[in-house]
């Protein structure tokens, strides 16, 4: 049992990575999950937009995008690009690897979030779209202001758990090699337990995925709550209630009166 704590446990090795941890990995962590999360979002609904298009030459292509990405290991697509790329002389991002993950992370990404928004927005009543219509809307317009806010409010659980997913995909990028300061969560504690042939700096950075995963799970759970629920009903008046000290009697009150 003490060497089982000493390997995973060792309080003194924790707290010596735990500094790294914080000021270099929980940095690039959260940078390279909102990097791809804010690409996400832009793909994800061009992609769950030209899903929708009643046009099959936005539709198709948007769908075969989707069924790759979605269908590909995330490690692969992420040395596909992150190493691929360079190998074949395309260079966006000259030598930097940094950048790469975050476009690769960010693709895959997109492609889910492209199916969240494309659920949200089919789940807003048709009568809303025919509505904006009738006023005189384009059709573009009332996609743009009635039917895809609707949708969105929809899926922001949805959205927020995807995030969370991107947070803990962010760990495989690890193999296209970034700089020291460049570290993610996971590679941090990998270099050490390799170095120290310990896995407490893992645990240590499993705790520090925790920290970010755990309050973000139960936001999700409280915005699920609100979304079913609703905003709260103003007390209606209830039977045997007597009217208020300002209330104006009716003609009937002063007719008997």
């Amino acid at each position: 049992m003490d060497s089982v704590l000493q390997t995973f446990f060792d309080v003194h090795l924790m707290a010596s990575v735990f500094p790294d941890l914080i000021r270099i990995g929980l940095v690039n962590t959260l940078t390279l999950a909102g990097g791809a999360t804010a690409i996400g979002l832009v793909v994800g609904m061009a992609l769950a937009l030209a899903a929708l298009s009643r046009r099959a030459w936005l539709r198709w292509p948007a769908r075969v995008y989707v069924d790759i990405f979605r269908g590909l290991p995330i490690i692969l697509t992420i040395f596909l690009l992150g190493q691929g790329l360079p190998l074949a002389g395309v260079h966006p991002f000259g030598t930097n690897s940094y950048p790469y993950g975050i476009v690769a992370l960010g693709l895959v990404t997109g492609s889910y979030i492209s199916e969240i928004f494309r659920s949200g927005i089919q789940a807003v009543a048709p009568g809303q779209l025919e509505a904006a219509r009738a006023l005189g809307m384009p059709y573009l317009t009332a996609m743009r202001l009635v039917v895809v806010p609707q949708g969105v409010r929809n899926v922001l659980p949805a959205l927020t758990n995807q995030f969370i997913g991107t947070i803990k995909d962010s760990s495989l990028v690890y193999l296209l090699g970034f700089a020291e300061g460049q570290r993610e969560l996971y590679r941090i504690g990998q270099d050490v337990a390799q170095r120290t042939g310990n896995m407490s700096s893992l645990v240590a950075a499993g705790l520090m995925y925790l920290v970010i995963t755990v309050p973000l799970t139960h936001l999700v759970n409280l915005l699920d709550r609100r979304l079913k629920n609703g905003r709260p009903k103003t007390a209606t008046p209830q039977a045997g209630d007597g009217p208020g000290p300002d209330a104006r009697p009716t003609p009937m009150e002063v007719t008997s009166a």
